[in-house]
C-alpha cells in the first residue's frame, strides 16, 4: 500500500499554503519551486481541490490560491480522499459492493482490511492541517 504522488504532493502543497503568510494568495508557481513539484502536476492537483472547495483562486497580477478555511478547520482525511479517493486497500471494500472474488460474501480476511480501513481513517480525520504545520507536534500525546 503507498499513497501516490498526487497524495503526497498534494498534502505537502496544502501545508504549504496553510503556513503563516497573512493570507495573501501564492501563486502555483511560487509552491511548485518551493516544494519542488512539477507545476503542472500541480495544476491537475488543485483543480481538485479547488472544485472540493479546500482552495479558493484569486485572480490577477497579485492573484494564487488560498485555504477556502483555515488551518485548524481543514481535515487531513477530506485532502486524501479527494486525491486518492477512499482509503479502502482492497477493492471489495469500496462503498459498491464491489466483488474482488467468489468469497466476498464469506471472507476470513475482510476482518483486517475493515480494521485497517478504519484506523487509517482515523489518523487522517483526527488530524488537521494546522497540526502538520506544527510538524504533528500536536499529535504526539494523542497517538
Amino acid at each position: 500500500m503507498k499513497l501516490s504522488s498526487r497524495g503526497h504532493y498534494g498534502l505537502r502543497a496544502m501545508v504549504y499554503l496553510a503556513k503563516p503568510k497573512n493570507n495573501q494568495p501564492i501563486p502555483l508557481k511560487q509552491i511548485a519551486k518551493d516544494e519542488k513539484i512539477p507545476e503542472a502536476f500541480l495544476e491537475q492537483i488543485f483543480v481538485d481541490l479547488r472544485k472540493a472547495g479546500l482552495v479558493r483562486s484569486v485572480r490577477g497580477p497579485k492573484g494564487g490560491f488560498r485555504l477556502a478555511d483555515s488551518p485548524d478547520k481543514i481535515v487531513v482525511g477530506d485532502i486524501v480522499r479527494v486525491l486518492e479517493g477512499t482509503v479502502n486497500i482492497v477493492d471489495c471494500m469500496e462503498d459498491n459492493k464491489k466483488s474482488c472474488c467468489e468469497k466476498s460474501e464469506d471472507c476470513s480476511t475482510k476482518i483486517v482490511w475493515e480494521k485497517l480501513r478504519d484506523t487509517m481513517a482515523a489518523v487522517l480525520d483526527g488530524m488537521k492541517l494546522a497540526d502538520l504545520v506544527l510538524g504533528g507536534k500536536t499529535m504526539i500525546d494523542t497517538l
